[in-house]
């Protein structure tokens, strides 16, 4: 008997582990689609210029983005559609300037490596080709970054969520040179001060967890790179890291830090358990089977309620203090 009427690939294609909880899935899927349709019904009441920010519209994106107006309305509020307009160079221009012939070899070991448990870019041919077509143009028009591991991720859920190739480029672009900026460039200098001014943000608003993973000796490094890098992509089930993508274009980069701190706050008892630097690691990899984490109607509401007031200037200031 089956244990699920779910496969065992995903709606985005990525195929479930072996002990994937098909019991809580079953029970957070019954009662999200339902959540889903009253959201789709609730955002076709928008009209006129509906993508205009607006104390409305940012609850709206909050309770999530349907799936039919997720391109356009990222498009739109983070930006990259002004980006788009603006831009004196079309992205299909872009893609016939491709000549630097070692980020294209770079990029081309990394395809097979991006999302393998993901039928649709192990089993088609056009995923992996977009994939490539956005990459390469966002390299050879972005110097200062070019190509570095991470983007692929990035960019390979961009596709996936968007189907399409050219909004998935503008996104990316507004992302990189917007919202994460210094994140990828080689000192990475950006994403350094972020993990400084996430370490005080945890010592001012967790004092205990903070003594217990410097007591430990976990770097922040060690601990959250990945998050921060890929943008919980890889890191958190795909519906929740597409809700917080759905906030991340709408209010910038303080989400990164919204959701970094709900996740150490939900697994506080368990960070506080660990003895060895080994299992404090293991914790931090472990974050994404919380059942909060899986519901991500309910992970958002934690999102804004436990991360406190945190807000564009607070953050901006507290870079400056630690700027590298």
């Amino acid at each position: 008997m089956e244990k699920s009427k779910y496969s065992n690939v995903d709606e985005y294609g990525f195929e479930r582990a072996s002990n994937f909880n098909f019991e809580m899935h079953d029970k957070f899927m019954s009662q999200y689609i339902r959540t889903l349709t009253r959201r789709s019904q609730r955002w076709s009441t928008l009209t006129g210029n509906k993508y205009k920010k607006s104390n409305t519209l940012k609850r709206f994106v909050r309770k999530g983005i349907p799936v039919d107006h997720r391109l356009s309305c990222w498009m739109s509020v983070s930006g990259a559609l002004e980006l788009k307009n603006k831009s004196k160079v079309s992205y299909f221009d872009l893609k016939k300037k491709l000549t630097n012939r070692h980020v294209l070899e770079s990029i081309e070991i990394d395809l097979p490596r991006t999302f393998p448990d993901n039928i649709f870019f192990t089993n088609h041919e056009y995923l992996p080709s977009h994939l490539y077509n956005v990459l390469a143009a966002f390299a050879h028009q972005n110097t200062d970054v070019g190509y570095c591991q991470g983007l692929n991720y990035i960019a390979g859920l961009l596709l996936l969520a968007t189907k399409d190739e050219e909004g998935s480029f503008w996104l990316l672009k507004c992302l990189i040179d917007k919202i994460l900026p210094q994140y990828y460039i080689i000192t990475m200098s950006g994403l350094l001060t972020d993990l400084d001014v996430l370490d005080e943000l945890i010592r001012v608003m967790e004092p205990a967890i903070s003594r217990h993973i410097h007591k430990v000796g976990m770097p922040w490094a060690m601990g959250i790179t990945k998050w921060f890098v890929c943008i919980y992509s890889e890191v958190l089930p795909t519906e929740t890291v597409l809700r917080i993508w759905d906030c991340l274009f709408y209010e910038g980069s303080k989400i990164l830090f919204r959701v970094a701190i709900t996740l150490i706050r939900l697994h506080k008892q368990q960070i506080l358990e660990t003895n060895e630097l080994g299992d404090l690691i293991a914790c931090f990899r472990n974050m994404k089977n919380h059942d909060h984490v899986i519901d991500c109607h309910q992970f958002m509401k934690d999102v804004f309620s436990m991360s406190g007031n945190l807000s564009n200037s607070k953050i901006d200031k507290l870079r400056l203090k630690y700027q590298k």
